[in-house]
């Protein structure tokens, strides 16, 4: 009997909830490697008021996973749920069960492997670290800026771009992550906000060091729109230089970059975007191979009223390359 490709996605956020949406669906041993430097909204709170990591992102790759005999629909919008009254108001159901849960155990990758029993959760999920950081951005002038919520949604100075992003302290890498990487087959990296989801893992100490080790493939998601405040003007090959240089001694091992063709769109959901000064990315890295990476260019986009990647055109294009 053959064994299961195994898969690690490393991000967080929307993006890597669709990729596993997809690749759920395949024969794999799949992980999701979910970043701690969250520091808006509910989790934020969480954070500041009980003392725990924050949960979004790890909830988000729960809800992708989970095996429960729920609607997806009826499962997403009971953990997605949120209060609008009273001392809870702003909290998502799902980050109140994961605190509960980090309290009641006292470890953060404890209570994560209790609420993927719950929710039947197929693979694992797994913090990038089990250690507090705080995501920090210099800008191009000097500014600095703390804070993954304030850097997400900038309003200090977001015409100036980002010239670096760091954690402080850099936290290190967690043992079961570790693991997940040194035996994986193929690490995707992305879909996702390139500086708030994706990069802040690569920060991580140890993290790098561990992909270069890893026999695995590594690949790039590049996402569908720009995002004002982090990839203003970005084209496909502005998102490889970053990943490559916050990659350090593992750039090397990108081996591919999945790239979407065409981002179609009808005109009100372009005019919506184009109110968040968002813009489809360019692909100007062309196809076959480019700074000895494969570029793979495909219609991966999905229909609606947000752009997302399709989840199953993201699974079969991953598929092909394990």
């Amino acid at each position: 009997m053959s064994k299961l490709p195994k898969i690690v996605c490393l991000g967080g956020g929307t993006g890597t909830y669709q990729a596993l949406l997809g690749l759920r669906q395949y024969p794999v041993d799949l992980a999701a490697v979910v970043t701690m430097s969250d520091s808006g909204g509910s989790s934020g709170r969480l954070r500041k008021e009980l003392g725990v990591l924050p949960p979004g992102d790890a909830r988000r790759a729960l809800l992708a996973l989970s095996g429960l005999h729920l609607k997806k629909k009826t499962l997403d919008k009971l953990f997605d749920f949120r209060f609008n009254d009273g001392e809870l108001a702003g909290h998502s159901l799902g980050n109140l069960l994961l605190a509960a849960l980090m309290q009641i155990t006292g470890r953060t990758d404890i209570a994560i492997s209790e609420a993927a029993r719950i929710l039947e959760v197929s693979g694992q999920v797994l913090p990038v670290t089990i250690e507090k950081t705080e995501l920090v951005a210099r800008l191009k002038d000097g500014t600095v800026i703390r804070g993954e919520t304030n850097i997400d949604v900038r309003d200090i100075r977001p015409k100036v771009p980002i010239e670096e992003v760091y954690l402080s302290p850099k936290g290190k890498i967690f043992s079961g992550t570790k693991k997940a990487i040194l035996n994986a087959d193929l690490i995707v990296l992305g879909p996702g906000d390139l500086y708030t989801s994706i990069i802040p893992n690569l920060l991580v100490s140890g993290v790098n060091q561990t992909i270069k080790k890893s026999k695995a493939k590594v690949g790039l998601i590049i996402n569908l729109m720009t995002k004002h405040g982090e990839t203003d003007g970005f084209q496909a090959s502005d998102f490889v230089r970053e990943i490559k240089k916050y990659l350090g001694p593992a750039a090397e091992k990108l081996d591919f970059v999945l790239v979407c063709k065409e981002v179609k769109a009808t005109p009100k959901v372009m005019r919506w975007y184009k109110k968040y000064k968002a813009e489809p990315v360019k692909n100007d890295l062309g196809k076959g191979k480019k700074f000895g990476t494969e570029v793979i260019v495909r219609d991966f986009s999905q229909k609606g009223n947000l752009l997302r990647h399709d989840p199953k055109k993201l699974a079969r294009a991953i598929m092909k390359l394990v």
